[in-house]
């Protein structure tokens, strides 16, 4: 019995549980070889199988000696567990290093797989158009672009594979884990920088400036036609509107056309309102900076996110990716010039505001839509409603589609920002992010500078991603002497990242260094007070200032809670001492206005 025949088998039992497929046949299955020079494990086992951590970097050796004017392999990075994470760079005539791909006359692509590593379907699909560069079959490509390739971020999750780590994806037969060793998700650390991998592709996007950057996953949710989705934030809800416009009106037809012609469907990157109930209408995303894509937008990065359909074939997928990463390639050749026109134009632009959190909007825009039938039954296991699918496609004529268009949150942006020496490490993350930063001089003093109180807070229940987020308001207090900023870094949002720059360092922000708790130190006082110290010298300081005392009067006659309250009381009365802890609750970056 072959392998083929044996993973087919392992497969069809493995899925037994999940909607029935419908039978899908395309002009990209001639993609496939079955022998000769760099076949790919992924071809051998006819579309079932995905290599190892071992295996993928045995292929990436083999890619780099086929043709070593053309490929090499770098390590960009090293996981928790010790595995290095390698990159292939592929361009033309050895121009390997940064300085000589910037320099060549052809625009960059990164591509990115296994953020999510059960998510592998980039890493098949590059290794197969990567063959076919070497091979000369597509002899095209790297006389149109230089290409970057990732095929597995999250080595450590790739190697925690299973059979049975994602209970509604259609292979590949074994997968990889979701999260690396620590159990966080790389693609929730875009601004947070936690996780060795994401800390490598910034560098690698620092050092090479790609023109565009794709990042591979397979998505899950409803039952529907579209094998491959994707998408970016839209240009109605992006902080970098003129590249979104680019991809949406000189990218997208081009790639929807390549993979209609290949026997694909692509769909729009929406997800459920109600997983139970798809009438109910479409999720329009919109990613905040915690996400790849949604950090390429406050950058100023065109990013792309790939979603393909997670209860279609691997097989399916994997070809799909390998046309899309086709039609992007033509895309970038010819349209390379305006996004890059974009990009410089979002480069030069410095909001006097920023919108830093949205919401879905109460009234949904309506899209046509390929779905798949389904029936209601109500489930003795749940005891709610539930949903199956049927296997036969419906296409909806007009399907409601709630765009995260309401804006939640805005922010004033501050003309810089300046952080005290002691959250060097968060100076060392903004380089990393690309930030320009300003080490200022011994003897730099400055007035006119506004610090944030903390007013209300409230820390999460439970830890995300090993963090506990904080929420918070604040009280602002402009601060008329003079600070001393010896050896402070002051840094300015007039400059090409300067969304980026608010995203991270405005408290206020959901993706802030703040909110995902680098200050959680500024909650906690370290200095006590006595009650017998406390009590005498609040007892002379209400006496020597009667405009004092009539506030606490005050406070007591109208504040029955606070009244009652021995604690509130000397609480109050201590604020008011000059031994109060001047530091606590203030967010200790400052910043500085237009005017002030």
């Amino acid at each position: 019995m072959s392998l083929g025949i044996v993973l087919l088998s392992a497969t069809l039992n493995l899925n037994s549980h999940l909607p029935p497929l419908q039978l899908w046949q395309g002009q990209s299955e001639a993609l496939m070889q079955q022998e000769g020079p760099l076949t790919t494990d992924f071809e051998l086992s006819g579309g079932l199988e995905s290599p190892n951590y071992e295996q993928t970097n045995e292929f990436l050796k083999r890619l780099v000696a086929s043709n070593p004017t053309q490929f090499q392999s770098v390590k960009i990075g090293v996981s928790d567990q010790g595995r290095d994470i390698n990159m292939l760079l592929a361009v033309e005539g050895s121009q390997f290093s940064p300085a000589m791909m910037k320099n060549n006359n052809k625009p960059t692509l990164l591509i990115q797989a296994g953020i999510h590593a059960g998510e592998i379907d980039g890493k098949d699909a590059m290794f197969m158009l990567l063959r076919d560069i070497a091979t000369g079959k597509r002899r095209d490509i790297l006389s149109k672009v230089n290409i970057l390739f990732i095929p597995i971020l999250n080595v450590d999750g790739h190697e925690r594979s299973s059979e049975f780590n994602r209970i509604n994806q259609r292979g590949p037969v074994t997968m990889g884990f979701r999260t690396n060793a620590k159990n966080l998700n790389l693609n929730r650390d875009y601004t947070k920088l936690d996780t060795p991998g994401v800390r490598s592709v910034l560098k690698v996007i620092n050092d090479y400036a790609p023109a565009l950057y794709v990042d591979v996953h397979v998505t899950d949710g409803a039952d529907y036609q579209y094998d491959v989705t994707y998408g970016f934030n839209p240009s109605f809800a992006s902080e970098s509107p003129a590249i979104s416009k680019v991809l949406e009106e000189q990218f997208t037809p081009i790639i929807d056309t390549k993979l209609a012609k290949s026997g694909h469907i692509p769909g729009p990157l929406v997800f459920v309102m109600d997983k139970r109930d798809l009438k109910k209408g479409l999720a329009g995303w919109v990613a905040s900076p915690r996400f790849s894509n949604g950090w390429g937008d406050i950058k100023g990065l065109p990013t792309i996110l790939v979603e393909n359909h997670s209860l279609k074939p691997y097989k399916q997928r994997v070809l799909g990716t390998y046309v899309f990463i086709d039609g992007v390639i033509d895309a970038l050749a010819q349209q390379h010039k305006a996004l890059h026109s974009a990009v410089e134009a979002e480069k030069q632009s410095y909001p006097k505001e920023l919108v830093v959190s949205r919401s879905y909007s109460q009234q949904p825009d309506y899209i046509p839509f390929k779905g798949i039938k389904y029936k209601s039954f109500e489930s003795a296991l749940s005891g709610h409603k539930e949903v199956k699918y049927l296997g036969e496609p419906i296409n909806y004529e007009k399907l409601p589609v709630f765009w995260q268009k309401e804006i939640k949150t805005i922010v004033q942006v501050p003309e810089a920002f300046y952080i005290p020496p002691q959250y060097a490490d968060l100076v060392d993350k903004l380089k990393l992010h690309g930030v320009e930063v300003e080490a200022l001089p011994e003897g730099t003093s400055l007035a006119g500078l506004t610090q944030l109180t903390v007013d209300n807070h409230s820390f999460a229940n439970s830890p995300f991603e090993g963090r506990f987020r904080v929420d918070a308001t604040f009280k602002s207090n402009l601060l008329n002497e003079e600070v001393s900023l010896s050896g402070w870094t002051k840094v300015s949002t007039k400059q090409a990242y300067s969304e980026l720059v608010t995203h991270l360092l405005h408290p206020v922000a959901p993706d802030s260094f703040f909110a995902w708790g680098d200050f959680h130190s500024i909650f906690q006082r370290t200095e006590y007070v006595e009650n017998y110290a406390l009590e005498p010298y609040a007892r002379k300081m209400l006496k020597e200032s009667p405009k004092l005392a009539l506030a606490f009067d005050k406070k007591i006659r109208e504040d029955k809670k606070f009244a009652k309250s021995d604690k509130q009381r000397l609480e109050w009365l201590y604020e008011k001492t000059p031994y109060y802890d001047k530091a606590y609750l203030k967010y200790p970056i400052l910043m500085s206005y237009t005017g002030q």
